[in-house]
């Protein structure tokens, strides 16, 4: 039989797509707190189609790994150990999805709970909460991390006698550029920013953006642009927008929402904020309300307009994280010991439970990788 053009064509693209879907691996990594029956790092096999999860199986045992990250080439996952003395490991993906630990170095502080690479992998940063401090590592080529190049110690307090009485750093961020590092301290009501040197592996003090007192900075994120930046506030359950000056680093405040709808009770607090890799929709969690907040953004100020507030059917979404392809949010039920799958409307940014549901003990970190088999 003899193909027309057209018809070899289609075969030729059909054949194409196969391949390249065969050619990949989608997985999921979930950190936990190590306190009951977790033992370390979880992953499942992720299905980007039905938005489906397999059962859950270790990966590496560690204790309460309670933030991960991973490289963009796929081979290398690093995560904090959320311990007195903490400390920041790396490990080696292997081709199971199983972890191999490479090295690991001191967190130079106490309760490590967040850690970011630069946009080029060869920098990693790390926040220690009760330690208010930030710290520094280079990464060299097979993975592992240097000893920490720079330890930068937060000083002051803010209004809240409980929650506010020291240095509190909750999160370390790199600019979509790599020049800079934001840092946002929930104890002192500010977000540093650091001139990052990437080939030295060093942070610099570049400046400070003063949080409405109270406010708690919790984590914070970048607009897919790099103009506009979004901070979540623990304490006051808000989430405060932001220009950049993307040439000086400096941040002016937009607009500040809550994370709640308008006649809920405030109580409980936030966590997580994320973008969507299209720029069109932020989220946040809230803990105590368990729910995810949805805002779309307007593209020309960056400014937020409320969606919903959606039930992440479980309870305590301390982190949760959206798809490469925008299609799915994961979230993490802390206290309900479960991780549940949204799918995400294109239009509006709005979620619904697909009615897929994982059991892990104490998930407190979500993260999707896409490798090339």
């Amino acid at each position: 039989m003899r193909l027309n053009p057209f018809s070899f064509a289609l075969l030729i693209g059909l054949f194409a797509h196969s391949t390249l879907l065969a050619g990949t691996t989608d997985r999921v990594y979930f950190g936990t707190y190590t306190k009951a029956d977790s033992q370390g790092i979880y992953v499942s096999e992720w299905d980007p189609e039905k938005g489906t999860l397999s059962e859950p199986r270790l990966a590496a045992e560690i204790e309460n790994p309670s933030f991960l990250e991973l490289s963009s080439d796929g081979k290398f996952l690093y995560a904090v150990s959320e311990v007195g003395d903490g400390t920041v490991k790396s490990f080696r993906i292997l081709g199971d999805g199983t972890l191999n630990l490479i090295n690991q170095q001191s967190a130079e502080g106490s309760i490590t709970c967040h850690l970011s690479l630069s946009q080029d992998g060869t920098m990693l940063v790390a926040a220690n909460y009760m330690g208010g401090n930030v710290v520094s590592y280079r990464i060299r080529k097979d993975g592992s991390l240097s000893k920490a190049v720079s330890v930068i110690q937060h000083q002051g307090s803010s209004v809240n006698p409980k929650r506010q009485e020291a240095p509190h750093a909750h999160s370390i961020n790199f600019s979509p550029d790599d020049r800079f590092a934001y840092a946002a301290d929930l104890g002192t009501d500010r977000i540093y920013r650091y001139a990052v040197d990437t080939t030295k592996g060093t942070l610099a003090p570049s400046g400070e953006t003063p949080i409405i007192a109270g406010s708690g900075p919790r984590h914070f994120t970048f607009h897919t642009s790099g103009k506009f930046a979004y901070l979540i506030n623990e304490i006051a359950l808000t989430v405060e927008a932001f220009s950049v000056n993307q040439e000086t680093g400096d941040l002016s405040s937009l607009q500040t929402v809550s994370t709640l709808p308008l006649d809920a009770p405030k109580q409980g607090s936030t966590a997580e904020v994320v973008c969507d890799p299209s720029g069109k929709f932020l989220y946040g969690s809230n803990r105590g309300h368990d729910t995810i907040v949805v805002y779309q953004i307007d593209p020309s100020s960056g400014k937020l307009r409320y969606v919903e507030n959606e039930p992440i059917e479980g309870e305590v979404p301390r982190n949760f994280a959206v798809s490469p392809d925008g299609k799915w949010l994961i979230a993490a039920g802390q206290k309900s010991h479960n991780v549940s799958v949204f799918s995400i409307d294109p239009v509006s940014g709005e979620l619904t439970f697909s009615g897929e549901q994982e059991k892990i003990d104490s998930p407190v970190c979500v993260r999707f990788l896409t490798v090339a088999d």
